[in-house]
């Protein structure tokens, strides 16, 4: 019979009572921990535990609970709410739904809060925000603590203002590079590790088994001929790289990951060249522009299907036919291999990969042996999902819904939560008994335990791995079962024994770590703050400066480091401008690829005359690494081109910053300068002045197809008033100096089309 926990802030009968967790507890209380378990051990009910203590030391403390998705947001405050001896009401969910004065009300009145992470840093940054009462902070998911996540930020602001801070994190999987897990360490400033596995004496007793099998097929002959042509048009892009130097490792054993490194060599080469070889350069930026997209095609073609291949393959043949189209392409659709592979391809597209018809096997084989099980099928690529769900349809018995993740990928639209949310629902219920998902389902999401895991291509690394194999094997009563599918002969096999490999060292560095004692915050690694100089912090220290800014770019690395510079933010929907710096200065912010987008999309100096318009003192900032004139295909001369409009047709100053650091750096150098020396007050005087009425009709003209300002102000000259310029034949648009056919047809097809709404137009 199970012994429960009794404590007073633990409801009676809801929490048994594990050595494990208790020892856990034990060190956790005591000093910032990492907890790495795997998945339904119970890391929820330390963090409750964990909870419950700091209550009762620190009667008048806040718990914060992160999570990276909303729904696993939810599913805490579920379980806390059923575990935790409080009000109701004392439990508080956040998420960016919530308006921000209802959040503001929402952090004085809740005590155990839960939110996803972007929420936090974006009331932090606009001082919605103090962590001073929170005696307890749990970061979900900690293994995502690092690069420019959210994690990062709100763990720097929890140690500089928590009166009696505490942190916990929990994982199954931090990862098998070792400086990285001491830099998610050193981030969230964690002191100790405490690593449980299946095999402890005191985890085993709770945790049902999952069987691991790895099933090899073999590629029909059809695949194997397609291959070979694959591998020799890659084959002599590859010769092409290392004849020019790039390339010195067997040309068999370089994957995608290098080519993506050569990528950066190649642009530096670029920028150091100052004419001196680029053909050269040039060359070799095609090449491996070219042997990239041809290994993808190659691990394709190995592990997917031929219809996810086709797919790529005929993109690759519509882009080639329209302007501008790349040169790797170009070379690559016109190889009489490529030609020859399209046919194989289309000859034998009604044939299956093996792999697809051993997966419906699977599912098949499980369904008939228990009707009830419960079935995962997880595949890197959407179009396989697809081609899964329309072939496990045919199965008599089998239910099956496709789960991806938000994003729009070309032209399918992405699930949005509440989809994805409604899609688990009715496989927790049984309406669905299999489902096929990509990497959305591997964490962040409240997925039930499954009977049967199947992964349609290994994965190279070791945390998805785990993630995955985590979703079967969670009951005691009934062991899982997981089935990884390998092509023979191809990338499956080295992304499975890459992943193992990564494992086994994961698990050799938490051993390691696990002995080392240390003392002090962030003693398992630095700290990310260790690094960064503020160098601005002392002139902001007792004359806080005010920036507005436009609430597009809150989510931005800028707005983080505005905050770590001690200014107050204040979020607003500015018209024109990123960021209000006094009632004359408006800036507008371009990282080094938005600037020469807009130059190619024509919007660039509509945008500036609009800030001109507005402000008396108008700024344009430039953010990038190297070199602005070497990017996109733009000849260096007509950026430069662009460069001298700004600063003398149209008197905005163009700033250079290398990253968001130093961008903050100069908002917080001009700001302070306005406020502090000028005694220039910011905030609703600031706001943009209205257009004029001539300007307002220039506006609307410009946003017609190839117009910017000038060829606008051409129209209205021409035709007197806007509604001139729209009823306009294309004959009459021809006759005004730079408007052509192309043009004028474009017009005239904005303006005569009928309106159809995007979603409508989707279904």
């Amino acid at each position: 019979m199970p012994r429960f926990v009794s404590h007073r802030c633990i409801r009676p009968g809801t929490v048994e009572a594990r050595t494990y967790q208790q020892r856990v507890l034990a060190k956790a209380s005591t000093c910032n921990t990492l907890l790495v378990a795997p998945t339904a051990i119970g890391k929820t009910v330390v963090a409750i535990l964990l909870s419950a203590h700091r209550l009762e030391k620190f009667p008048d403390s806040k718990i914060l609970v992160l999570a990276p998705t909303k729904p696993l947001v939810s599913q805490h405050c579920e379980t806390f709410r059923r575990m935790i001896n409080l009000d109701p009401n004392c439990f508080v969910v956040l998420t960016g739904e919530i308006s921000p004065s209802e959040r503001a009300k929402l952090w004085g009145s809740g005590r155990i809060i839960f939110a996803t992470p972007q929420v936090v840093e974006n009331d932090l940054v606009s001082a919605r925000l103090h962590l001073k009462d929170f005696s307890l902070l749990v970061f979900d998911e900690a293994h995502r603590a690092v690069g420019g996540y959210a994690y990062t930020f709100i763990a720097e602001k929890y140690r500089e203002q928590a009166s009696n801070p505490l942190v916990f994190g929990m994982t199954a999987s931090p990862g098998a590079d070792e400086e990285r897990v001491r830099r998610v360490a050193g981030v969230l400033g964690l002191e100790h590790v405490e690593v449980l596995t299946e095999k402890d004496w005191d985890v085993a007793p709770y945790l049902g088994s999952a069987f691991v099998e790895w099933r090899y097929v073999e590629l029909p002959s059809y695949i194997v001929e397609m291959k070979r042509l694959l591998w020799g048009m890659l084959k002599d892009y590859l010769v092409e790289l290392r004849r020019y130097g790039y390339i010195k490792d067997d040309i068999s054993k370089v994957g995608k990951k290098k080519l993506l490194e050569l990528q950066s060599c190649l642009q530096a080469d670029l920028e150091k060249s100052q004419g001196r070889g680029l053909d050269r350069v040039y060359s070799s930026m095609t090449a491996r522009a070219a042997a990239f997209k041809l290994h993808h095609a190659l691990e394709l073609l190995e592990t997917q299907s031929l219809a996810t291949l086709k797919t790529y393959l005929d993109g690759l043949r519509l882009k080639s036919d329209t302007r501008g189209a790349s040169r790797a392409i170009k070379r690559i659709v016109s190889d009489p291999r490529f030609v020859k592979l399209c046919f194989l391809v289309d000859k034998y597209k009604g044939e299956e990969h093996p792999k697809l018809g051993e997966a419906v096997a699977l599912v098949r084989q499980q369904l008939e042996a228990d009707e009830d099980s419960r079935v995962i099928v997880f595949t890197h690529y959407r179009k396989t999902g697809e081609s899964l769900v329309k072939k496990l349809g045919m199965v008599p018995g089998v239910r099956a819904a496709l789960m991806i993740g938000q994003t729009r990928r070309e032209d399918q639209k992405g699930f949005s939560q509440k989809e994805q949310v409604e899609t688990l629902e009715k496989f927790r219920r049984g309406e669905y008994n299999t489902l096929v998902a990509t990497s959305v389902a591997e964490e962040g999401l409240d997925i039930p335990s499954v009977d049967l895991v199947v992964f349609y291509e290994p994965v190279p690394s070791e945390i998805r791995t785990i993630q995955r194999r985590g979703r079967t094997g969670r009951r005691r009563d009934r062991p899982g079962r997981v089935v990884a599918l390998i092509a023979r002969g191809t990338r499956d096999e080295a992304y499975y024994w890459s992943s193992k490999h990564k494992e086994d060292r994961m698990r050799s560095i938490l051993r390691d770590m696990r002995k080392e004692v240390v003392s002090g915050v962030g003693g398992l690694g630095e700290q990310a703050g260790d690094t960064a100089q503020m160098t601005l912090s002392r002139f902001v220290v007792g004359e806080q400066v005010v920036v507005y800014v436009d609430h597009r770019e809150m989510g931005s690395g800028v707005v983080k480091e505005l905050s770590r510079l001690g200014v107050r933010v204040v979020a607003e929907q500015l018209v024109v401008a990123d960021y209000l710096l006094s009632d004359r200065v408006g800036v507008e912010r371009k990282t080094f690829d938005d600037f020469l987008s807009s130059i190619v999309d024509k919007r660039l100096f509509s945008q500036v005359v609009r800030l001109v318009d507005a402000y008396e003192a108008p700024i344009l900032v430039l953010e990038g690494e190297g070199s602005l004139f070497d990017r996109r295909g733009i000849h260096p001369n007509a950026v430069r081109g662009v460069l001298a409009s700004l600063a003398v047709d149209y008197r905005v100053p163009v700033l250079v910053s290398r990253n968001p650091r130093e961008t903050a750096e100069l908002l917080v150098a001009i700001a302070r300068r306005e406020q502090k020396e000028e005694k220039r007050e910011v905030g609703i005087r600031g706001k943009p002045k209205l257009m004029s009425l001539p300007e307002q009709q220039r506006f609307v003209v410009e946003s017609l197809p190839n117009v910017g300002p000038l060829l606008a102000k051409s129209l209205l000259k021409k035709f007197g008033t806007v509604e001139r310029v729209i009823t306009a034949d294309e004959k009459e648009l021809m006759e005004v100096e730079k408007i052509g056919k192309k043009t004028a047809r474009m017009i005239r097809k904005v303006v005569t089309t009928k309106y159809v709404d995007e979603e409508q137009g989707c279904s």
